[in-house]
């Protein structure tokens, strides 16, 4: 581990110090207590459900040191590995202050994500949800987030956001590659995360390009790094730093939804059909869709933009940089379309990407290994049984997708990069779920796909490369601990 490692884990172990210090102790003790008291009666029913076997670990820290260490390790999924062989595939534990129940069970993670909010509701570290307050589309439940789920959902899947996406990877590709040297290295996580901010911001609320932009992406590198910091709300905190930064993002989107409620009104624009997800959701006659609500959730829908994307398209290059048999099957079938598409003379559309088969296997394999999504975690919000546990109210569940996706239980060599393991594997399964599932399923994910397609075609059909040793970093999220540096030659 090395010395910044050391220092965030040296910082969560202080983090546990200020949980104490902010009276969470009474909480653990009635939690403690409550689950004794079930013990007690579910071990009284030998044919009964049966509470997690497990341990809660040092009191208030719980296991959270040795599950951060693990994170941390070339191995992150030892710590579950190590509990899984003791207590089976679900276990009880206590990590970042809260009695958790861990979940490798594919089943067992497919029935809780599916639940309603009568049962699970979301569960966020205390910084996460401050940052996203309490409107916020990742805490919200009910008939309000059904409604912003489906409308944003159905958006972000339309053939014609897909046909403006492809425009937009189009041009935001060739700026930046044209730009290329082959004399130093191209950062190729760093390329990926500015292209990808650029596609979701246009997206959203129709920023592309000037000082809205750049002003947009400044206070958002603020704002999200705070997601993993001390929930220490005070001034010269990294929290207090984050929230300001997103007040300044949240009224710079209020800007732009009352310039265009304006332009409106004055019939300067009529929005016949939507440019974007703030256009989708002012049409809509929901009251609870104010302009505020929109412009937090606007920035909190960013995230994936900064995250999620980029590394899955980092890491398809990387293991594609490592697997040169898949890097050659996936050449041959992107340039064969550049190819037919030259002789023909129509412009790529978004379905001839999303229908080369290779690609969409390699995307899904990186999916699997990768990872992007570690874990989806909830609360109970009563005792619910599931395939013969009890999972008791009030605790948190954790549903470990990585153990999943790594479990020779349901595939063959985990870990082995291997595409073609998906040729008559079926993607529907509970033991793949890589963008979470239920109510709450990712809904950006079709357009993951397409970016990450869109990205390798133009990499492949314009560069041969070779890729430096790096190391993929999986906490506190994914991402390459040199950025994945490439030096590339023209075709």
């Amino acid at each position: 581990m090395d010395t910044s490692s050391s220092l965030l884990l040296f910082s969560f172990f202080i983090f546990f110090i200020i949980v104490l210090i902010f009276n969470k102790i009474k909480g653990l003790r009635s939690s403690s207590a409550s689950k004794t008291k079930l013990i007690d009666h579910v071990n009284t029913h030998s044919h009964g459900p049966i509470f997690p076997q497990g341990s809660l670990g040092w009191p208030v820290i719980g296991e959270t040191i040795e599950f951060i260490s693990s994170a941390y390790s070339d191995h992150p999924e030892s710590f579950m590995d190590k509990r899984r062989l003791m207590y089976g595939r679900v276990f009880k534990s206590h990590i970042f202050g809260t009695a958790t129940i861990v979940s490798t069970d594919a089943e067992v993670n497919k029935t809780v994500l599916q639940s309603d909010p009568t049962a699970f509701v979301p569960f966020y570290p205390k910084t996460v949800r401050e940052l996203m307050g309490k409107s916020s589309i990742l805490l919200i439940n009910g008939s309000l987030h059904r409604r912003f789920h489906g409308l944003v959902g159905s958006f972000l899947k339309s053939p014609l956001l897909k046909a403006q996406v492809v425009k937009d990877m189009h041009k935001f590709l060739s700026e930046s590659m044209d730009l290329w040297s082959e004399d130093q290295p191209v950062l190729l996580q760093d390329v990926s995360k500015t292209v990808a901010f650029k596609v979701l911001a246009k997206a959203l609320i129709s920023v592309e390009k000037g000082e809205d932009l750049e002003e947009l992406k400044k206070e958002f590198e603020q704002f999200i790094k705070g997601l993993m910091s001390l929930p220490i709300n005070f001034p010269g905190t990294q929290l207090h730093r984050s929230l300001q930064a997103k007040k300044k993002m949240v009224k710079q989107v209020e800007r732009i939804i009352e310039s265009k409620v304006r332009r409106a009104k004055n019939k300067e624009e009529e929005v016949v059909v939507a440019k974007d997800v703030v256009d989708v959701l002012l049409k809509d006659s929901n009251e609870n869709l104010t302009h505020n609500l929109i412009a937090n959730n606007m920035v909190d829908m960013m995230i994936p933009g900064h995250d999620s994307v980029p590394v899955l398209i980092t890491l398809a290059v990387k293991f594609l940089s490592d697997s040169p048999s898949a890097l050659h099957f996936l050449t041959e079938e992107n340039i064969e379309l550049k190819r037919l598409k030259e002789l023909t003379g129509d412009p790529l559309s978004w379905n001839d990407y999303l229908s080369l088969p290779f690609t969409q296997k390699v995307i899904t394999e990186t999916l699997r290994m990768g990872n992007v999504i570690i874990g989806v975690m909830r609360k109970a919000m009563k005792d619910v049984e599931i395939k013969g546990y009890v999972i008791p109210k009030g605790w948190c569940f954790l549903a470990y997708l990585r153990s999943v996706h790594l479990d020779k239980l349901y595939y063959d060599s985990p870990y082995k990069f291997n595409p073609w393991r998906w040729q008559e594997r079926d993607m529907n399964t509970s033991s793949f779920s890589p963008f979470g599932g239920g109510q709450r399923l990712c809904p950006g994910l079709d357009l993951a796909r397409l970016e990450t397609s869109i990205f390798l075609h133009h990499l492949v059909t314009r560069f041969r490369w070779t890729a430096e040793e790096d190391t993929v970093i999986n906490f506190p999220t994914v991402h390459m601990k040199n950025k994945l540096p490439i030096w590339i030659k023209r075709r």
